[in-house]
């Protein structure tokens, strides 16, 4: 095998997002319940047998020292490979939205290199490389819905009922970093129940981040207020700008103002790349 091609790294929806405390070290101690959605980037991999690792960008330019091309290095030093790779990645999945593009990248390159460089990494082998990339990447890495605590490693399968959303995308975007460094971050949300949250899977909790979100960048509630011209109650994913509506069978919205992006997204039942490792 020299080559896979349309690769699949999905987007995630956080249904909420509550910070329940902090480490010592600085780190976050967050809860919540990522699901998968099919909003996907397509990456296509082939093998170099000089060791290089590049990168073409099929659609927009991205950061020189991307996560793709991170993960690609780590997953060679951990494994010691002396193959190489040529990535081609056609973005779809808009940047500093919330919605773990970038992790999910990371997380399918790791699963497509193991499969194509014939490494036969176990899972918790990639997990582990994953958790040095990014707090999301090994919530991709295990393919389910999940309930996720701790800075994010701590992930627990879950089966979601089959939900449509309408996904909102303002033009300005927010960096993770200046949300959780903001003084005025709620960093004190009581441990949820996850039998409370079963009884109201689409309605249950908040996003903590939103609040400081909505400071830094305005154009959140324009895109909320969008959502509730439409008849939505939305709710801000991750840590933004990107906020997202349930929507039921036959929902048709107005067209949004020029400075959205919106897209009606499924969920996922799975990753589509779940069991490429073992």
């Amino acid at each position: 095998m020299k080559s896979i091609v349309d690769v699949c790294a999905p987007a995630k929806i956080n249904l909420f997002l509550h910070i329940v405390g902090r480490r010592t070290d600085g780190y976050h101690l967050l809860e919540s319940v990522f699901t998968l959605i099919d909003w996907c980037d397509t990456l296509h991999f082939d093998v170099r047998s000089d060791g290089a690792i590049s990168r073409e960008d099929l659609t927009q330019p991205l950061p020189v020292d991307d996560l793709v091309v991170r993960a690609a290095r780590a997953l060679q030093h951990a494994s010691g490979t002396s193959l190489g790779a040529h990535i081609g990645i056609a973005k779809q999945i808009p940047s500093q939205a919330g919605l773990g593009g970038g992790s999910s990248d990371a997380a399918s390159t790791l699963l497509a290199l193991n499969r194509l460089w014939k490494l036969n990494l176990r899972l918790d082998q990639l997990q582990a490389i994953g958790v040095q990339l990014g707090a999301d990447v090994p919530f991709f890495l295990g393919g389910h819905n999940a309930w996720v605590r701790g800075i994010g490693e701590q992930i627990e399968p879950l089966d979601l009922p089959p939900a449509r959303f309408l996904v909102v995308k303002p033009h300005q975007g927010l960096a993770t970093e200046r949300i959780f460094s903001h003084p005025q971050l709620k960093r004190d949300t009581q441990a949820a129940i996850l039998s409370r949250f079963v009884a109201d899977v689409f309605g249950f909790g908040q996003n903590d981040l939103q609040p400081v979100a909505r400071q830094l960048c305005p154009e959140i509630d324009l895109a909320l207020d969008w959502l509730s011209q439409q008849g939505l109650s939305g709710r801000m994913t991750g840590s933004g700008s990107a906020v997202f509506a349930r929507v039921l069978p036959g929902f048709e919205a107005s067209d949004p103002p020029r400075s959205m992006l919106s897209r009606l997204r499924n969920t996922l039942p799975v990753h589509p790349l779940h069991g490429w490792a073992g």
